[in-house]
């Protein structure tokens, strides 16, 4: 089955959400969504979100599943907003857990913020189905750029989140906590043993050099002959030293911080304080 995919581009982030349709039907599923979020003056506004929402609205769909492919360290989810607005239920890879942990440390978010995954609807293990509509998801656990990295594939269509990226830009990176060049290089051989013809969505585009306009679809026989990266037949020792030696070079993620806090907790902010007030932290030296 064919999926109807519609691309929504957020050029403040470079990420691309999706919204991914039963041909046959009214049901759709959100992928990756954005709260636009203003770091010097602290400020939330869901222009990218509304976008969505209007789409889903005038051709009167039906939303089931608002998807992460992982806890992303570059944009806020607009997931808790979406579900508010559409219904659907917020789902992630299982081992969002092991995110939590690791950052509930590092942010220092005592024993209150719960550990479990229980901020999301459906925690996903390797192997698990889903529905959208008619349309059979499955999921991968593709590990390597977070331990919690999933990839749907719906249809022909596989939503890799940070994985890959065009042919021409290459891998994500594998230098944040828990992260793994081999755990990348094995999960990106699993995407590529899917048919050829498999459209790939890739979750972000930085127009690479000599690429006058941003794109996020390619395919697998792409993506195996020409990325820049992985493609023809590299292999893992290869990939490991060219991907650690890469990643020693790159600045951490203008949003990283605020990001995490909000991401691992499925969208929502912080607490408030007995104020009302929210606060994101700033931890020095910790990453």
């Amino acid at each position: 089955m064919t999926p109807k995919v519609k691309a929504f581009f957020d050029a403040e982030t470079f990420t691309v959400s999706y919204l991914v349709q039963d041909p046959e039907g009214d049901a759709c599923a959100i992928i990756d969504s954005v709260l636009d979020f203003d770091h010097a003056s602290g400020r939330t506004n869901t222009r990218s979100a509304d976008e969505i929402i209007g789409y889903v609205q005038s051709n009167s769909l039906r939303t089931e599943w608002i998807l992460e492919s992982h806890v992303h360290a570059d944009h806020l989810s607009a997931a808790p907003y979406l579900q508010q607005k559409l219904g659907g239920k917020i789902g992630i890879g299982d081992q969002i857990v092991a995110i939590q942990e690791t950052f509930g440390k590092i942010f220092n978010e005592g024993t209150e913020f719960q550990r479990d995954g229980s901020q999301f609807d459906a925690l996903f293990r390797d192997g698990d189905g889903f529905h959208v509509g008619q349309m059979r998801g499955d999921v991968l656990h593709t590990p390597g750029h977070t331990p919690a990295c999933m990839t749907y594939v719906i249809g022909d269509a596989a939503f890799v989140g940070d994985t890959l990226f065009m042919p021409d830009f290459g891998t994500a990176r594998c230098d944040f906590p828990g992260g793994s060049s081999g755990d990348l290089y094995n999960s990106i051989q699993r995407i590529l043993s899917l048919p050829d013809a498999t459209r790939i969505f890739v979750g972000h585009d930085y127009k690479a050099p000599g690429r006058d306009e941003f794109a996020w679809e390619t395919t697998v026989e792409e993506q195996k002959a020409l990325n820049v990266h992985i493609g023809q037949g590299r292999s893992i020792e290869e990939f490991v030293e060219m991907r650690d030696a890469r990643d020693a070079t790159l600045a951490m993620p203008r949003l990283i911080l605020p990001s995490l806090q909000v991401n691992m907790r499925a969208g929502q902010m912080p607490p408030e304080d007995e104020n009302g007030d929210v606060f994101l932290k700033l931890p020095v030296n910790k990453l």
